[in-house]
């Protein structure tokens, strides 16, 4: 079993970066937590409302109170940086490049036109919570892959984000897995911003900090690049239960 890794500044998803020093009011504090138990024990309407109440405040949110609290789809909103640009449809692009022969970009509308793959899984995140039967639908990783020709001599795959800071990476046999999504849905509605849209990956087997949100770009390299939250003491190989000093139930 592997050490207990460090506590990080921030909890990962990925994790929200905060004003160091900011106020909280107490009518602040004390509204926040009234918001977060509403979305535990509301109707579903309601806990669709607060959810993404929490998630757009969580991206302006200075001193990262939001980040701590449960919603009512029962995730938590995190980023490393202090705000997150918008993409759709119109400007996204995704690019897969590296050790390929065919490297190429895809819009939104090529990766929807392509075969969709939908796993209903349980969400564990490396901090504690669990959101059990999430559905995911995207692309296998692995036809886009198979699509660029992968080179002789290529052992792994670097994802980037279009939040400029965040980092992933799998070797390529875990990039092959069936259940490893580019993902454009969840929960059996478009990825909104705050989950990670419009596209994310999705790692079913792994801490959830391996299914990079704002995904942008995938690399092919010839070995494993660790990435954000590895470089800041997590274990680069994330399997639920099995890494990070962690004894989950396995999410598949």
């Amino acid at each position: 079993m592997n050490p207990e890794p460090p506590e990080p500044t921030q909890p990962p998803e990925s994790a929200k970066s905060v004003a160091r020093g900011a106020p909280v009011g107490r009518r602040v504090f004390l509204g926040t937590l009234a918001l977060g138990a509403l979305g535990v024990v509301a109707a579903p309407p309601l806990q669709r409302g607060v959810e993404a109440f929490l998630g757009s405040a969580a991206d302006k949110d200075p001193t990262g109170l939001t980040g701590l609290l449960p919603n009512g789809g029962g995730f938590r909103y995190y980023s490393v940086t202090s705000s997150v640009p918008h993409k759709n449809a119109t400007d996204y692009r995704l690019t897969v490049d590296g050790l390929v022969d065919r490297p190429g970009t895809y819009t939104l509308a090529d990766l929807r036109a392509l075969p969709q793959t939908r796993l209903v899984k349980d969400v564990q995140c490396v901090t504690g919570w669990r959101v059990p039967g999430t559905p995911f639908e995207g692309v296998r990783l692995s036809a886009l892959l198979d699509a660029a020709g992968v080179r002789a001599g290529a052992g792994a795959v670097r994802f980037t984000c279009f939040d400029g800071a965040y980092t992933e990476s799998l070797t390529l046999d875990q990039a092959r897995r069936a259940d490893v999504l580019v993902a454009l849905r969840m929960q059996d509605k478009d990825l909104g911003h705050d989950h990670g849209g419009p596209v994310r990956l999705y790692v079913a087997p792994m801490y959830f900090y391996k299914s990079a949100k704002w995904l942008s770009g995938i690399t092919v390299t010839e070995k494993v690049r660790r990435g954000y939250w590895e470089d800041r003491g997590y274990d680069v190989d994330a399997w639920v239960g099995r890494s990070n000093g962690r004894d989950d139930e396995p999410t598949s």
